[in-house]
């Protein structure tokens, strides 16, 4: 039997991407906050056991983590 050949696919076909504008702009952000926290633990040698290198910092990396799993998994 003759076989039934299919033209090239052009404008039927439309590729949908995974992430939008929002979510690489949400990324960034995620990205940010995460710089932030490292910068926050920086310093002198001075005091290493003060709140900001101890608690508040890692908690800022954290929460930009969070920030960038929720970036990721956003419709």
């Amino acid at each position: 039997m003759a076989e039934k050949k299919t033209g090239p696919v052009t404008k039927d076909v439309k590729s949908k991407l995974v992430f939008t504008k929002k979510n690489y702009q949400l990324l960034l952000i995620s990205m940010a906050i995460v710089a932030v926290g490292f910068v926050l633990m920086m310093g002198t040698t001075g005091n290493i056991y003060d709140f900001r290198r101890t608690l508040l910092a890692p908690l800022v990396v954290l929460s930009g983590f969070a920030f960038g799993i929720y970036a990721i998994l956003k419709k």
